[in-house]
């Protein structure tokens, strides 16, 4: 059996990975991740560790403590500050996975003994004859293999999803069952360094922003707005507009600061998208095939077509969809993640 380092947040999730990887005869290591959070925010990181420790003492397996903070708050925050500042939105869960998880922290958990890491991701992994795929976790409701879209054929081979098998409810069973002291701890929400307050209070510490225009079809002045940076298209709320019904956002001009916005959703909705440099988790597709795609967590998969040249994908949408740049497109045949990238351009 191997050596697996699993990194437990102090969730139920990971509790339920690491109790899991023992029963099945594993060496489990507990390993907490600190990652950054600003003074300006109270954070619960402490309270993490905390839960963190009480499994890995329930659990009778060794503890271990990396310090990934400043990392995070470079590649993560960092990235995710600039993506905002020049009118596009980031995802930094996606980039957390491989920079952090998968690329730090593996670093670091292989230096130190481990043959493999575990999360509590629900996603999972068929190997077959030296190949790797990741496929979606079975709960279709937590299935999280969107943020996972960037892992490669080796970090798949030395990684296991082992509440990717069940569902939820079964994992909480589970929890109980193993007598975890968090078993009843609720579902963390969102980034742990946005905490309680608001994106806008957030960017705002790091990213100027002013009042601007808010603009109707007609280039109308119609409205005001916080700084355009805090915007996304298809958003519908967190500006002014005068007359009755609802507005939605259909183009961003952080230089302007100007936010384009219509009475009809159905003009922020786009039919095509440009992809620099995707990734693939194994063999790429054929141009012209048709594939599933998510512009969102959680949201409905969409047919599209594919045509890869030059380093560039372009995607057609068989069916206008809501996207905005900057947001990570994911690809999918049936419940194989193929792999995507970040939405440069959409018309």
């Amino acid at each position: 059996m191997a050596t697996v380092f699993v990194g437990l947040s102090g969730g139920v999730d990971s509790a339920v990975s690491a109790a899991l990887l023992k029963e099945r005869g594993h060496t489990v290591v507990g390993a907490f991740i600190k990652i950054w959070s600003p003074e300006f925010i109270e954070c619960t990181w402490k309270e993490d560790r905390l839960d963190a420790m009480r499994v890995a003492a329930a659990l009778q397996i060794p503890f271990l403590e990396v310090d990934l903070s400043e990392e995070y708050k470079k590649e993560v925050v960092g990235d995710m500050i600039a993506n905002y500042s020049q009118g596009v939105t980031p995802n930094p869960d996606v980039l957390c996975n491989r920079t952090i998880k998968f690329g730090h922290f593996a670093e670091w958990a292989f230096k130190n003994g481990a043959d493999s890491i575990a999360t509590g991701h629900y996603a999972r992994i068929r190997s077959q004859e030296g190949s790797h795929q990741l496929l979606r976790g079975l709960d279709t409701n937590k299935d999280q293999s969107y943020f996972l879209y960037q892992l490669t054929q080796e970090d798949l081979a030395r990684a296991l999803f082992p509440v990717g098998e069940f569902e939820k409810p079964q994992v909480r069973e589970l929890a109980h069952k193993f007598n975890l002291p968090n078993a009843s701890r609720p579902d963390s929400q969102g980034l742990c360094f946005v905490g309680d307050v608001s994106l806008k209070e957030f960017l705002g510490r790091f990213i100027e922003l002013k009042k601007g225009d808010v603009m109707d079809e007609q280039g109308t002045r119609i409205g005001s707005h916080d700084g355009a940076a805090l915007y996304t298209i298809g958003e519908r709320h967190g500006f002014t507009a005068t007359g009755s019904g609802t507005h939605f956002v259909t183009d961003i001009d952080v230089d302007k600061n100007i936010v384009h916005v219509s009475g009809k959703r159905e003009d922020a909705n786009r039919r095509r998208a440009s992809v620099a440099q995707p990734h693939w988790i194994g063999s790429v597709p054929l141009s012209g095939t048709t594939l599933q795609a998510q512009a969102r967590y959680r949201e409905h998969p969409f047919e599209v077509k594919i045509d890869e040249s030059a380093g560039v994908l372009d995607v057609t949408f068989d069916d206008a969809h809501l996207a905005a740049p900057g947001q990570s497109l994911v690809l999918y045949q049936d419940e194989i993640c193929l792999g995507g990238g970040i939405i440069n351009s959409l018309s």
